[in-house]
């Protein structure tokens, strides 16, 4: 094992790797979060994975349960939904994106902002998605969301003079 400051080499077996679970991944969210599709994510699901939305705790362990938590979650995402990546990190085994999602809070969302009454407001969540990929497989995912940080953002932007109280 190297020492400290030694570098890990990364062999092209290994970049192949790493290039086929950041493609498993981005079907699976672009079917998901895109389209509202289960069907590439469900194809790319381990029989025994965990899905964890956190801090809800919204999920399921299992093939079944996280299928169905999905369903639920497809079929109600809210309108305008983005999902932009802003970093990522990846090895032979994980894939860890920070991202944002813009949407209008348009309906209640009880997976993510549970007890939370639609606003009408175009909202932004950052969120970070850690995922393990077993034998091309995801067998866990846990979305950290910012609920604490999460931000109304304004129609149009402000332009001009405004007035002041």
């Amino acid at each position: 094992m190297p020492g400290r400051g030694s570098v890990y080499r990364v062999t092209p077996a290994m970049q192949t790797l790493m290039r086929d679970i950041a493609r498993l991944w981005d079907g699976a969210v672009t079917g998901l979060y895109g389209a509202g599709d289960v069907g590439p994510v469900v194809a790319a699901l381990a029989d025994d994975v965990v899905w964890t939305e956190l801090p809800t705790g919204a999920g399921g362990s299992g093939r079944d349960a996280v299928v169905s938590h999905l369903t639920e979650v497809a079929a109600n995402l809210p309108g305008g939904l983005t999902r932009t990546r802003l970093s990522r990190t990846l090895d032979v085994r994980r894939v860890v994106d920070e991202v944002r999602f813009g949407f209008v809070h348009d309906r209640p969302l009880p997976w993510l902002l549970p007890g939370t009454a639609p606003t009408g407001q175009r909202t932004e969540l950052l969120a970070v998605q850690l995922v393990r990929v077993r034998q091309g497989r995801i067998d866990e995912v846990r979305t950290l969301w910012d609920v604490a940080g999460a931000r109304t953002v304004p129609a149009e932007p402000v332009t001009g003079p405004t007035a002041r109280p």
